[in-house]
């Protein structure tokens, strides 16, 4: 996945023009391409807008997810460096992070493709969600918190999630967590705010916060969808 940032000079609507209109066509061609010619591609590719904040910048406004059967090398230098769309001159210069995905509750999300233009990329809404980004704490142990992770805090955060009618968790970890920002990443998905404000009353401490230093929270209700 990409986390995505825009210069200081961009306004989100600048970012969000130029993601849907110049930059995730070529994305689609590109995977189109490769599937064509029986090269590694990307097999799906979805894009969170994050809302922003009232008071101050969020450290990212969005990421883009594409899924692979592989995960790809990691370049020698970040993507944009040399703008190749007006949206790379957009936002700042960025690293793909490899991360290894878990379904934990497999909710259906809204999907329909326009049929007066062409179908994708298209957008998704209808949903409250939440990502959080975790970074591990100073010293700690990458299994060790992924074994907690998987084993302790998802059936927490499942059985929560099902007592407020959340529909959708997925979990990521990073493969090289000792070279990139975050450890993982979380996403929950609730029908409306609402499902959000009655899960953070009803869940329970459960380990977790000993085991990382911080996490970042973005709340979303648009997807952008380039390969569904």
């Amino acid at each position: 996945m990409y986390l995505i940032k825009r210069r200081e000079t961009t306004t989100r609507e600048e970012l969000i023009a130029h993601w849907f209109a110049n930059h995730m066509p070529d994305v689609i061609a590109r995977a189109e391409q490769a599937a064509a010619d029986g090269k590694l591609h990307a097999e799906h590719y979805v894009a969170t807008l994050f809302n922003p904040k009232h008071d101050r910048r969020h450290n990212w406004d969005g990421m883009a997810q594409l899924w692979y059967g592989k995960a790809l090398l990691r370049p020698y230098s970040a993507h944009g460096v040399e703008p190749t769309d007006t949206f790379q001159e957009k936002v700042e210069p960025y690293m793909p992070w490899a991360t290894r995905e878990y379904i934990v509750m497999d909710g259906a999300l809204p999907l329909n493709p326009p049929t007066l233009n062409l179908p994708f990329p298209c957008t998704r809404s209808g949903f409250f969600k939440v990502t959080f980004l975790v970074s591990i704490k100073q010293g700690g142990d990458h299994g060790e918190l992924y074994d907690h992770w998987l084993d302790v805090h998802v059936p927490n955060v499942r059985q929560t999630m099902q007592a407020v009618g959340g529909f959708r968790y997925v979990v990521s970890h990073g493969i090289d967590p000792e070279r990139d920002s975050y450890a993982g990443m979380a996403e929950l998905y609730f029908p409306d705010a609402s499902g959000w404000a009655h899960y953070r009353e009803q869940i329970k401490p459960d380990g977790m916060q000993h085991r990382i230093n911080t996490w970042e929270v973005f709340y979303s209700g648009t997807e952008m969808v380039g390969i569904a």
